[in-house]
């Protein structure tokens, strides 16, 4: 069993949304064989009721589910929880995944995938989740961006001194910006630092988790640069 997990105070709770049912067994096996404890549901529907009765640590979501299909679920979930969501694709099909991400999913994964690709996928949205603020002992000041406010300790944003949602993943671009106001981010450094791809990954990610962060902290806030990526603008600017 992978240790990472096992050495964890509590062993990360997957729920697998999936209607195939030798894909739905298969994985959950596979998975479990890695440490981390797996409910599965079989259509969408069964899949949000499974996820009110016990809140996982990642949800993994099939696109085409019956019912209930996989994008309507997970706007379904991203209303009450910011737990990450990774979605299943059959298709590398470029509306499927724009329309799951805008829908607040995390990442995807297309089918077939391998067990242990989908392995790093959850590691890595779980580091994500788990990630703390400022070392022990030390107080960070709160980052000032014009009207948004991050208090890296507490994970916390506020726009205008009012809360602000921010999923794992959008909090984590956005301390990635405030890492370097100012500095052009290239897309791979924004996949590497923030989606753990270290040898690059599907641009969409980046681009689309953007326009997320934009509608949320506002949209002058983050400046595209074409051809190069995109920047946090400083104060000043």
């Amino acid at each position: 069993m992978d240790r990472d997990f096992m050495d964890a105070a509590e062993t990360p709770h997957v729920l697998f949304v999936e209607d195939d049912e030798v894909i739905r067994e298969v994985t959950q096996l596979t998975l479990e064989r890695d440490g981390l404890t797996v409910t599965t549901a079989a259509d969408g529907m069964a899949g949000l009721e499974a996820f009110r009765a016990r809140t996982p640590d990642v949800v993994l979501l099939d696109v085409m589910l019956p019912g209930m299909n996989g994008v309507s679920l997970c706007r379904r979930i991203r209303e009450e929880s910011l737990v990450p969501v990774i979605m299943v694709s059959a298709r590398d099909d470029a509306v499927d995944v724009v329309v799951g991400l805008e829908a607040g999913a995390d990442d995807y994964v297309t089918k077939p995938f391998d067990g242990s690709v989908l392995l790093a996928r959850i590691r890595a949205v779980l580091r994500r989740t788990t990630q703390g603020g400022a070392p022990a002992g030390r107080r960070a000041r709160p980052l000032r961006f014009g009207d948004v406010e991050i208090d890296v300790d507490g994970m916390r944003v506020l726009r205008g001194g009012r809360p602000v949602a921010l999923t794992p993943t959008e909090m984590r671009l956005l301390l990635r910006f405030a890492e370097s106001p100012g500095v052009v981010l290239s897309r791979d450094v924004l996949l590497e630092s923030v989606w753990d791809y270290a040898y690059g990954g599907d641009s969409r990610l980046a681009d689309i988790h953007v326009q997320r962060l934009r509608t949320k902290i506002g949209g002058d806030r983050i400046e595209t640069v074409r051809g190069f990526g995109y920047k946090l603008r400083a104060e000043g600017e």
